[in-house]
């Protein structure tokens, strides 16, 4: 389905699953973005974005903003598959079919080397976890250059980039031909936090009722900005352009 010109595959996790499990036994690269309301809104007025997810092979729903739009639409999507949810669950298709994997980004280089730790305590084979690079450098591509080398070195076959958007999926486009050994690229935000515990997510109940949104702003008063973005601006701009059309 479409929104706001962003492709989005109206799946449930477990479908999800299924496409990446066949994804993992292809050698080859493939890419898993994960639209959630406040990357739409971006792509929205950034075409060159835009058009890196449309290219993705999966693009997963996250977000209950997006359930709650497409029930506005001739095709509903019936379950928020959020990239937190989904990164162990890629972790566990991995530790099956052992493959080695690699992470990079995170907030600063404990959190990786920690969620790095927390992966090798289930049973992965994590064989590169780097912050990456620099902000103050981000524009110098030798310093991306030694990363790719790094990679190049470790060979992992699943790629964590956890950047926030738009970097780690513009990462993903650019370099994900020079990794030879990667099956699976995976653009996934602040998903290192949780894994290595230094952010935690809202309760089960919270999540189920749709309301991990608000969990985030009473932890993080900060995110207000992007919530409202989420919450509010999403929907309406949404239901704006559809008006617009008839």
């Amino acid at each position: 389905m479409n929104i706001l010109g962003v492709k989005i595959n109206a799946v449930t996790k477990n479908e999800a699953l299924a496409k990446i499990a066949a994804f993992l036994v292809e050698e080859k690269p493939h890419v898993i973005v994960t639209p959630n309301p406040e990357i739409i809104l971006y792509a929205k007025k950034h075409p060159a974005y835009r058009e890196i997810l449309n290219k993705a092979d999966l693009a997963i729903p996250d977000g209950e903003g997006l359930l709650i739009v497409s029930r506005f639409m001739k095709e509903r999507i019936l379950e928020r598959v959020s990239g937190a949810d989904i990164v162990p669950e890629i972790a566990a298709l991995a530790r099956e079919k052992k493959l080695t994997i690699g992470l990079l980004g995170g907030l600063d280089q404990a959190t990786v080397d920690k969620a790095a730790a927390v992966m090798r305590e289930w049973g992965n084979e994590v064989v590169f976890a780097s912050h990456g690079v620099p902000k103050k450098d981000w524009q110098n591509s030798a310093f991306h250059e030694k990363i790719i080398s790094e990679l190049r070195s470790a060979a992992p076959q699943v790629v964590y980039v956890a950047l926030g958007h738009p970097k780690q999926e513009e990462w993903i486009d650019k370099y994900q031909f020079a990794l030879p050994s990667a099956r699976l690229f995976l653009g996934c935000g602040g998903s290192l936090e949780f894994i290595a515990g230094v952010a935690q997510r809202a309760p089960r109940s919270m999540q189920r009722a749709g309301l991990e949104w608000l969990w985030r702003l009473m932890k993080e008063p900060k995110r207000l900005k992007r919530i409202l973005n989420a919450v509010i601006v999403f929907p309406l701009t949404v239901l704006y352009v559809s008006l617009r059309k008839k």
